[in-house]
């Protein structure tokens, strides 16, 4: 395949993938109340549906880049794809609780080398001065899938049964594998490179036993002692690889690439940001289903607006970032989806759907903005010789942080809610404003990260120039 042809579809292949995740993700968000009745479980006790997606995203991103420059990006993508779509059946026939977080571990995997590789892809087809236009253009159609997801999981379950909600990925996989196919570039490596196993085990165990920490804590299921232990024993694992990381020759996740002032401040500043976005999708329709009584369709039709609003955003965020800089947009963003975020915290029965959506809005939009510039700035001083590397350390640490992110807004709310039931509305409901205040502060604190950017920063990509065209100072 030309480079011209490459450049026509491949956003279009990469986005239909982007497209079926997302669709799952927030579909999955919506049923959780309607699961946990049928599975008689508390709609708290089934994040592990939604943390085990992310943790297993967060764990196996790490190989990605390992085995697209192997295997090559285009039969590491067209197998991811397989491997989704029939975790995405196995999902739809679970029978209990334990079964469902294993198709979703696996349905995570293939994920994991979606999500990346179709990233690495981008990265080596377009030049910096086309970057953040390939990459809006793949978030446009993506997020289609949580403009309808919401509203279809809702309507699925209020008609069918939440076993149906996961089968809506086969024909959107089976149309990406086509795609893939006929579309995708096979880039391999500039040279092989063995695979980091001693790192993929320091750091896998690490982020998998701390994110399963956070996860019971809130569950009070383990006393404060062996909590402590296990929590020094995971930073223990995760310092062992930075020590590993450090002479090996072939790392895992080469930390080095952090001394790139952008690429630092993107990955870390991002990291904090989205603990505190990471939890809304799954907060937000316990708000509204179980805190204001609405039904799942209802509770569906609210999250639309944020959808909608974030693809609008799309449309103007190469001209706000080529007008304002990445450095300001960043840290005036930042504040911005913090204060948004509190604003949750005073919807309660009986306010009016119109402030609801106005808040949903407001986020959408501001959130969009934030990730097409963290998601770009990323890229602006990397080599290609380190796009690959860059690509899947940036994937994980987002990953990482969503399933943080989620983690904490449900430990917060368990926190505050105590041992009343969940059943007991007017609780819950305070519980999730604490929770939301909490998201909010974390958010506003990593506006001090972005502070740290040049004011010429990412002028490469936010302006359009090409490599031969000087940079104003």
């Amino acid at each position: 395949m030309n480079a011209d042809a490459a450049k026509r579809y491949l956003p279009w292949v990469v986005a239909t993938t982007l497209f079926m995740e997302q669709l799952d993700s927030t579909v999955v968000n919506t049923a959780i109340p309607a699961m946990a009745a049928s599975l008689q479980v508390t709609p708290l006790s089934l994040k592990a549906v939604v943390t085990s997606y992310i943790l297993s995203l967060a764990v196996s991103i790490p190989i990605s880049g390992w085995m697209a420059d192997r295997f090559g990006t285009r039969r590491v993508f067209m197998t991811a794809i397989a491997i989704f779509t029939i975790a995405s059946v196995l999902c739809g026939l679970a029978v209990n609780p334990p079964m469902l977080v294993a198709a979703r571990l696996l349905q995570g995997f293939g994920a994991a080398m979606m999500m990346p590789v179709g990233r690495i892809a981008i990265i080596r087809t377009f030049p910096k001065h086309e970057l953040l236009a390939a990459m809006n253009f793949v978030i446009i159609p993506a997020l289609i899938g949580p403009l309808l997801g919401p509203t279809v999981g809702g309507l699925i379950v209020h008609w069918l049964t939440w076993r149906d909600i996961f089968f809506i990925n086969v024909p959107v996989g089976l149309a990406a594998i086509f795609l893939a196919h006929r579309y995708m570039p096979d880039y391999h490596g500039d040279a092989p490179r063995p695979l980091d196993l001693i790192g993929f085990v320091l750091f896998g165990t690490g982020v998998a036993l701390l994110s399963w920490l956070l996860e019971v804590f809130g569950e009070h299921k383990l006393d404060v002692t062996s909590a402590s232990v296990l929590l020094l024993i995971s930073i223990a694992l995760l310092a062992a690889y930075v020590w590993h990381a450090k002479d090996a020759p072939f790392p895992l996740l080469r930390l080095s690439l952090f001394k790139i002032r952008t690429f630092r401040v993107s990955v870390l500043g991002g990291f904090v940001t989205r603990i505190g976005v990471g939890g809304l999708p799954f907060l937000l329709p316990l708000l509204y289903q179980l805190g204001l009584g609405l039904p799942a369709w209802q509770s569906g039709l609210l999250m639309m607006p944020s959808a909608a609003a974030a693809m609008g955003m799309k449309v103007i965020s190469s001209r706000v970032l080529a007008r304002f800089g990445y450095r300001q947009v960043l840290t005036v963003n930042t504040l911005l989806i913090g204060a948004t975020i509190s604003m949750f915290a005073l919807v309660q029965q009986g306010t009016p759907l119109y402030v609801i959506v106005a808040i949903s809005l407001c986020l959408g939009f501001f959130n969009s903005l934030q990730f097409s510039s963290m998601n770009s700035i990323a890229y602006a001083d990397v080599d290609n010789s380190n796009s690959s590397m860059a690509s899947t350390m940036a994937s994980s640490m987002q990953q990482l942080s969503m399933s943080f992110g989620l983690a904490a807004g449900s430990l917060v709310t368990g926190w505050f809610l105590g041992d009343l039931p969940q059943s007991n509305r007017v609780a819950l409901t305070s519980a999730l404003h604490y929770a939301f205040i909490t998201l909010a502060v974390l958010t506003v604190l990593s506006a001090l990260t972005f502070r740290t950017l040049r004011r010429t920063d990412g002028e490469t990509i936010s302006q359009a120039k090409r490599p031969d065209e000087p940079v104003a100072d």
